[in-house]
């Protein structure tokens, strides 16, 4: 275990633990945990330096900034996840009128969402304490990545999953070889039974928004913005905004806890704003942000985008901090204007699933609203591949024209096209 790694505090009564105290939330009152790292240890053994000149392409070039060890798996993806690119397609620029725009694309990663991060976190944290299976209820890319990151060591790892989950979603959790149950209820109900499951058989819980190592290894992301960002771009004189879906809540608060790491280390001058996105259809963070409250109301989340589609945020409360604290906001996009940014983000080359797109609807929905103007830089977070749900893709766009294999029925349809 890291001795630099000292302990964890409810984010609700502040009350404090030592690492070998608790595992998921506070037993006094259920509030997520964050983990508590030595900010002056980790600045006597590391410099700036040292992280950018790392030769580690994978977010364990921080391994200096986790609360973890490295869990070995060199050559697999283990040590794929993260150091995703980040990419300024001229196009959207123009289109959103900013001067500085980039779009971080997590589908790169080798279960192809921002999932991963968490995931290879967890499995580390796993083998440091002896725990032979790890269990998670995921609607489909947090349990992909869990999986896979489990595969990649030889773990064994146990998926509940609502039936109605995409299929390509599904496919993935059984190639990797995990042990999938699917449930016939709501993420929500999945989620309940893989932490009586956990309890009951003593499996270690994964679950997103419940296991305080999920927005440790998703924090990572944050330190990316970074260096490959903020570092780069010193003539940046306001913060960068950075947009990202919202469903349990945790990766807004993983980023979060990044960018805080980076204050508190001295690494990063100000504070980014962070902006989360929500469906109108599941947008129970959202609610409470609009109320000016942090009293999380669940809803029936009715919305195509199923990795945000949650009626009970487990991290609701840091992920509306997430906003308040860095000056960010919330917004709300309707499902017509997710499948909408589908097709906008995949006219730059980059496929996007719904969650993903939903950050860039709400980009579009900020400038609209005066909130974001042409010289603030934007970082837009894709959360995943669109081959993810390649229905929600299909709604995006039009049907491909049928032709006979033969020259006059390519000039007649070309033809018509021009005509039309």
């Amino acid at each position: 275990m890291r001795d630099d790694f000292i302990g964890y505090q409810c984010s609700l009564c502040g009350k404090e633990y030592e690492p070998a105290d608790v595992l998921y939330t506070c037993p006094d009152d259920g509030g997520n945990l964050d983990v508590i790292l030595d900010y002056a240890a980790i600045r006597r053994k590391t410099t700036v330096n040292q992280i950018i000149g790392s030769h580690e392409e994978s977010l364990w070039r921080y391994l200096p900034l986790l609360p973890v060890s490295d869990p070995g798996g060199a050559d697999t993806p283990l040590h794929a996840a993260g150091w995703t690119k980040v990419y300024q397609p001229p196009l959207l620029s123009q289109s959103l009128h900013l001067r500085h725009f980039w779009l971080k694309d997590e589908g790169r990663n080798p279960t192809a969402s921002f999932k991963d991060r968490a995931s290879a976190i967890l499995v580390a944290r796993a083998r440091e304490i002896g725990a032979e299976v790890i269990v998670t209820a995921s609607t489909g890319n947090a349990g992909a990545a869990l999986a896979g990151m489990a595969a990649a060591v030889g773990h064994k790892a146990v998926i509940f999953a609502p039936k109605t989950a995409p299929p390509a979603k599904i496919a993935q959790l059984l190639v990797f070889g995990a042990e999938v149950i699917l449930v016939n209820g709501t993420y929500d109900q999945a989620f309940d039974l893989a932490v009586e499951a956990s309890d009951k058989f003593g499996w270690y819980c994964r679950n997103t928004g419940y296991n305080p190592f999920t927005a440790e290894g998703k924090k990572t992301a944050s330190f990316e913005i970074w260096e490959q960002i903020v570092k780069p771009h010193p003539e940046l004189r306001q913060p960068i905004n950075v947009f990202v879906s919202v469903g349990d809540g945790n990766i807004i608060s993983g980023l979060h806890k990044g960018f805080k790491d980076l204050m508190a280390l001295g690494w990063i001058d100000a504070m980014p704003k962070l902006f989360g996105v929500q469906s109108t259809g599941s947008a129970a963070v959202a609610n409470a942000y609009f109320n000016h409250s942090e009293t999380i109301v669940p809803v029936q989340a009715t919305t195509l985008a199923d990795s945000i589609s949650v009626d009970l945020p487990r991290d609701g409360v840091r992920a509306i901090r997430a906003a308040t604290q860095t000056e960010g906001a919330y917004l709300t996009v309707t499902d017509d204007e997710i499948v909408s940014a589908i097709a906008q983000i995949g006219k730059a080359g980059i496929f996007a699933e719904p969650a993903g797109a939903a950050a860039y609807a709400g980009l579009i929905k900020a400038i609209a609203n005066g909130m974001v103007s042409i010289d603030d830089p934007v970082v837009v977070i894709n959360t995943g591949s669109g081959l993810k749900d390649v229905r929600a893709a299909s709604m995006a766009v039009a049907a491909a024209p049928v032709i006979e294999p033969d020259f006059n029925s390519l000039k007649n349809y070309m033809a018509n096209k021009e005509r039309s």
